[in-house]
């Protein structure tokens, strides 16, 4: 080990006398909602000095709107739907086929302490959590893929690399004991959700919990400060993809996708803005570069931190099933545009994910306003029991990729050039979600029955009923929320 370690020593790159350690610390579910972000809302204090001491990202994205697929992407650094890895929550999950190894493997077999820990002082619905989430799409023992949870375990003078997963704010937020009134009226709602007090208290109670990981990033931070490595560390705060709301986690859409990262460290110049788009499976080659290390060819993603900057025209993103949500959909993002295929279009947007029916109060809620002609015709567009084929996002008029002009004649340039580049990426990069799921999974009636069985368990324990109507369930929601009397 000690050889190796003097080999990473001699090769490092980036101008490092010797090499950084690194750290990941990963929130789950979370879009750029911070104060370097721009969100007034919500009070984040350590990953505000963390951009204003180091790089923020601003055209950041995660390679596809949900956890297990997203994190089977970055931790490889190629694209999910490369590697067979595309279906979230794989129900048996399969050994990586060479020659795919992921980053801790890669790193521990150069000679680096590699740890996985759950972010100091975590816990979910009072209970303490001890293990630090990985949520792969391929079969992995965190015993034997880590050398533990605990970084400053290593031997003197090893380099180091650690995971810090943070929870939140993945569902199910906490609900707060009260609601300060300026800060319910201060949420900037995207338009395409109604504004209903139900929709403003949980986005509300999900800015707390956003406020929550900036507290978890403070404790990290100092942890590297006390023992004095954080001045020879690398640190990316990142999340897996983006905010867990109808229209954002399990969608190609910017809300679905979009992330913070911020990158703070030896040779990492203070308060940098960086624009130009990146994917999240950048990192992995991007740490590989900092150690001195080899890329391996088949990693499709581009390191970030050396002297050049990895100038790509476009992004990719795909999201397959989900859960008991079967549903293909591709994305081709560029610094203007954003062009989304959706392979199913006969699907309504509400397609069913019990995952989401158990879990959103805003589920429930746009059917009922639905059925009572309380939406606007902007907000009654995403509920239609169809959706477009194709759907094209123009980014610089549009931030929010919410307003549809594929149909407008003065797209059809740059449809046809985004079409042409997506199928392309598909063709070329081999994507195995073109036949679904793989065949070592069971059969989505299976699926659809166990993930629904979950789901009546879930409304049993709340209503005592297994299959309960919208309005019951939005009447559990809105009691849950304090917006009804028990």
């Amino acid at each position: 080990m000690n050889k190796l370690i003097s080999v990473v020593l001699l090769a490092t790159s980036c101008a490092f006398a010797s090499p950084p350690n690194l750290v990941w610390i990963i929130a789950d579910d979370m879009s750029p909602d911070t104060g370097a972000y721009s969100v007034a809302q919500v009070q984040t204090p350590h990953l505000d000095q963390l951009a204003a001491d180091g790089r923020r990202y601003t055209r950041a994205y995660s390679s596809a709107p949900v956890c297990s697929s997203s994190r089977s992407a970055f931790i490889l650094g190629c694209y999910q739907t490369t590697t067979g890895l595309h279906p979230h929550d794989v129900e048996n999950p399969q050994p990586l086929p060479p020659p795919y190894k992921s980053l801790p493997t890669l790193l521990r077999e150069a000679g680096w302490f590699v740890t996985n820990a759950a972010a100091p002082g975590s816990e979910r619905s009072g209970k303490s959590i001890k293990k630090g989430k990985t949520h792969y799409n391929f079969a992995h023992d965190p015993e034997t893929m880590f050398d533990g949870n605990d970084w400053r375990k290593r031997k003197t003078g090893q380099p180091f690399f650690a995971q810090f997963q943070i929870t939140e704010p993945h569902r199910p937020f906490p609900i707060p004991e009260a609601f300060e009134e300026a800060k319910l009226k201060a949420i900037e709602l995207p338009p395409n959700y109604p504004d209903h007090p139900l929709i403003r208290r949980d986005w509300y109670a999900y800015h707390r919990s956003v406020e929550v990981v900036d507290e978890r990033v403070g404790t990290i931070l100092q942890q590297l400060r006390n023992e004095g490595v954080l001045d020879n560390t690398i640190v990316v705060f990142f999340a897996d993809h983006g905010r867990p709301m109808p229209w954002g986690k399990q969608w190609l859409s910017v809300e679905g996708l979009q992330v913070p990262l911020i990158v703070h460290g030896p040779k990492i110049d203070p308060g940098g803005v960086e624009e130009r788009l990146v994917s999240l499976i950048d990192l992995a080659p991007s740490m590989l570069e900092l150690a001195g290390l080899p890329i391996p060819a088949w990693m499709e993603g581009r390191p970030l931190l050396g002297n050049t900057f990895p100038e790509r025209t476009r992004l990719f993103a795909a999201r397959d099933r989900c859960g008991d949500a079967m549903d293909r959909i591709r994305a081709v993002i560029t610094e203007r545009s954003w062009l989304v295929r959706h392979f199913q279009p006969q699907l309504s947007r509400l397609n069913w994910s019990g995952y989401k029916e158990a879990s959103y109060p805003g589920m429930p809620l746009l059917r009922v306003l639905h059925k009572q002609h309380a939406l606007d015709s902007f907000q009654e567009q995403w509920l239609t029991p169809e959706r477009p084929e194709w759907e094209l996002f123009e980014l610089t008029t549009d931030p929010l990729g919410i307003h549809n002009v594929a149909k407008d004649p003065r797209s059809n340039e740059v449809i046809a050039e985004l079409r042409s580049s997506l199928d392309d990426w598909i063709k070329t990069s081999g994507d195995k979600g073109v036949h679904g799921d793989p065949t070592t999974e069971p059969s989505m009636e299976v699926i659809q029955k166990d993930k629904r069985a979950d789901y009546e368990r879930t409304w049993r324990n709340r209503v005592k009923k297994t299959q309960p109507s919208d309005e019951e369930r939005l009447d559990w929601w809105l009691r849950s929320y304090g917006l009804l009397a028990e």
